[in-house]
């Protein structure tokens, strides 16, 4: 128990995962300690070897859980265990040699241009805090491509009116750097003006607050996103990374540089802004068929 504790203080304060974050892992670290309790009479889960692992996972695979959700599953297992090594508590990783379930990779369709433009230019905001803190919401989405989590965690001061500039602390605790659209500034003014008006802030410190006055979540700025485009979209997934997943889209689809929206999105490698790029191929088709001087014969 006590290594458990220290692993969840590990994900909050070194990793900077989110609640949800870590309410997964340690969810997915319970099923497996009560598979082994049932099946082997132990709860133990860092005496664990990997014959018992492959056990669970054949349990998982028959009990019809996707090959997606098992891998996920693995995965926290597997961090879990990297945790352990790196403070002493085990020799070895028993899935240092797993390979992961093979999985259909799922594409991400953004919103289209049209589908933005009819929730910020064509749908009436309230001109209520709540409504001038959801426009806001969505336009930071789509004009700087930050993360849920991120967005969640802005304070008043990462926000720079005079360089026009944002400051966002990302995953590992890395900064970074991104700019704000002129249309934006006038929506997060506004918005600061409502934020200020507030009569009870519990939380001076954060830019997002609830009407309540205290920290926004995860869960709100979900809804928030589905609600608005759920009038605008017919599409299955409306979320905040469907916002984030169009905003790199869109800046590809201009033309955009490959490295610069890596930058922005705070990717550590390429190869994490490379999914994106499937979308831009219809793009560069038409580009391609319209310059290339032979397509015409």
């Amino acid at each position: 128990m006590n290594a458990l504790k220290a692993f969840t203080d590990y994900l909050i304060l070194e990793k900077n995962y989110s609640a949800l974050t870590v309410k997964a892992y340690t969810s997915d670290l319970a099923g497996f300690s009560e598979f082994l309790r049932d099946e082997y009479n132990s709860e133990e889960v860092s005496n664990t070897n990997y014959s018992e692992i492959r056990s669970w996972i054949v349990y998982l695979v028959e009990q019809h859980i996707s090959n997606r959700s098992i891998n996920r599953k693995i995965s926290s297992l597997n961090s879990y265990f990297k945790f352990l090594l790196k403070v002493g508590a085990i020799e070895s990783n028993p899935l240092s040699k797993h390979r992961a379930l093979k999985t259909n990779k799922k594409v991400q369709v953004p919103f289209s241009k049209m589908e933005i433009d009819k929730v910020l230019d064509e749908f009436v905001f309230d001109e209520s805090f709540e409504g001038i803190r959801d426009k806001l919401i969505i336009e930071l989405f789509y004009s700087t491509g930050i993360r849920r989590i991120e967005l969640v965690n802005l304070k008043l001061n990462n926000i720079n009116l005079q360089s026009k500039t944002l400051k966002v602390i990302g995953k590992r605790n890395k900064e970074r750097i991104l700019p704000l659209l002129d249309c934006t500034l006038e929506t997060i003014n506004r918005y600061l003006e409502c934020r200020n008006n507030m009569e009870d802030k519990m939380d001076k410190e954060h830019l997002f607050l609830t009407r309540k006055g205290v920290k926004i979540n995860e869960t709100l700025v979900y809804r928030i996103i589905n609600n608005y485009f759920s009038k605008a979209s017919s599409k299955v997934k409306k979320s905040p990374h469907i916002l984030r997943h169009s905003f790199a889209t869109h800046l590809l689809n201009q033309g955009a540089d490959l490295n610069a929206v890596k930058e922005l999105l705070g990717h550590s490698s390429l190869a994490a802004t490379q999914v994106y790029t499937h979308n831009s191929i219809s793009e560069l088709k038409k580009v391609h068929v319209k310059a290339h001087p032979r397509s015409k014969k």
